[in-house]
């Protein structure tokens, strides 16, 4: 069994809220990060005849003169399993989440079964096309998407609803709150994901030389590792904001606190009840 993190019950700054979801994934690194790790490999399996095509120099993947068209969909496609991603382990993230805030033991085989997986693969097939189109059309879309239907892997743990439209009224309570939180912290952690995927690769390759045989394997391993730490860390800033956002704007915590006093469950306090 590991250590249960005690999510604070109270509204939070982004920096609390950053913090307290590098808590949780330190808690559930086990499931998270090996999950992650699976989805990031298979991920960069998937890229890496993408980049063949576009012509895309490793570590950075750039685009290549005459061949914008190619990367351009190569690029959608990273949004698009990157959104997938983010989504699947936010149920992972979620399922932790819950019991944290309520300061329950939980084992990390357990976790898996607090997870929808029916539900939660729907969603993230439906999220993670909707983010790879709106970043082939424009990025302008992919930021509505992103920051505003993300939450819904989440919803559908925490509050047994599969409602895409619940997710977006949540991240677009307090003048978008929700949403430019996830904007931020995928910022943040798009910063780390260049230094670790790309940074080192081409320190070392600018030390030993052009090795492009060399490059063709240590950089899709390099960006998978990065993104096993990075997608993990944002589908804990998911789980936590969805419960962060429902104690700012609907009480969460004063539920709890009654269900206490009453001696009631509080875990039953946590299903939303439109």
């Amino acid at each position: 069994m590991s250590a249960q993190p005690d999510l604070p019950l109270r509204p939070m700054t982004l920096g609390e809220l950053l913090d307290a979801a590098m808590t949780l994934l330190r808690a559930r690194a086990r499931p998270l990060l090996l999950t992650a790790g699976v989805l990031a490999v298979l991920e960069q399996a998937l890229l890496m005849p993408m980049r063949a095509a576009a012509i895309a120099t490793p570590p950075v993947y750039g685009p290549a003169k005459q061949h914008f068209g190619a990367w351009w969909v190569l690029v959608a496609a990273g949004f698009a399993a990157e959104g997938f991603i983010i989504c699947v382990l936010g149920a992972i993230a979620a399922a932790a989440a819950g019991p944290a805030l309520l300061g329950r033991p939980l084992r990390d085989r357990d976790v898996w079964k607090r997870v929808r997986p029916v539900p939660t693969l729907l969603a993230a097939v439906a999220f993670g096309a909707v983010c790879g189109v709106a970043a082939f059309v424009g990025f302008a879309g992919w930021v509505f998407v992103y920051g505003v239907f993300g939450l819904v892997s989440a919803v559908i743990v925490i509050d047994r609803s599969g409602s895409f439209g619940r997710a977006a009224r949540l991240a677009m309570r307090g003048g978008m709150r929700g949403a430019w939180t996830r904007l931020a912290a995928y910022v943040t952690w798009f910063a780390v994901r260049m230094a670790l995927g790309a940074g080192w690769v081409a320190v070392l390759a600018w030390l030993t030389g052009d090795r492009p045989e060399w490059l063709a394997w240590t950089a899709p391993a390099a960006w998978a590792a990065a993104n096993t730490v990075a997608y993990a860390a944002l589908a804990c800033v998911d789980g936590v904001l969805l419960l962060e956002t429902r104690i700012r704007t609907e009480g969460l915590d004063i539920a709890i606190s009654r269900a206490r006093s009453r001696g009631q469950d509080e875990a039953a306090v946590l299903v939303y009840a439109p």
